[in-house]
């Protein structure tokens, strides 16, 4: 018998994620994400999430359904432990609801925000709103080990109160991905 671990116990069902820049500076931006996932083996009691980036990140963090019980850094990455406080069997769907603040992340004139696919995946909706104050100049999206990328400038939408917003959507994204 092996060990498992959170690559073997879920696939990912759905995936989008939202980076919201909140000043024109970069000093405060928030992050949030919907995961619906599939568990894929009996007696599921933790879900593990990640993160990294500079500045201050993860302030104020919170996921529902589940409560953050451990977090420990190994490298760049901080891993979050969420328990679950219930047991999952194979099969079962969870929908975490996952948020957090950002102080100091985007001071540059150039910044890059990624995302990496730990999961099988079936759909990853990447969205990055800027303020008002901070449009967009020039968005491209790299996939790494696809050694491919996408010009998104003609993306750029305005919204209803101004802010920018550039979408980015695909279905079973490579496995470790970036």
């Amino acid at each position: 018998m092996r060990p498992s671990t959170t690559f073997d116990n879920t696939s990912v069902l759905e995936y989008e994620s939202t980076l919201e820049l909140k000043d024109r500076e970069g000093k405060t931006a928030t992050f949030k994400k919907r995961e619906k996932v599939r568990y894929l083996q009996n007696k599921v009691i933790a879900y593990q999430d990640q993160a990294w980036g500079d500045g201050e990140i993860l302030l104020n963090y919170r996921c529902t359904p589940g409560t953050p019980v451990d977090r420990y850094r190994t490298g760049y990455k901080t891993y979050i432990l969420i328990s679950r406080r219930q047991v999952k069997a194979k099969g079962d769907m969870d929908e975490f609801n996952i948020d957090w603040g950002i102080r100091h992340g985007f001071l540059r004139p150039a910044e890059q925000w990624e995302t990496h696919v730990t999961h099988r995946t079936k759909r990853l909706k990447i969205n990055v709103a800027f303020p008002r104050s901070r449009p967009p100049k020039h968005t491209v999206l790299i996939e790494r080990n696809r050694q491919r990328s996408h010009n998104l400038d003609e993306r750029a939408q305005v919204l209803p109160d101004g802010r920018w917003r550039v979408s980015w959507e695909t279905h079973h994204p490579l496995l470790y991905e970036n």
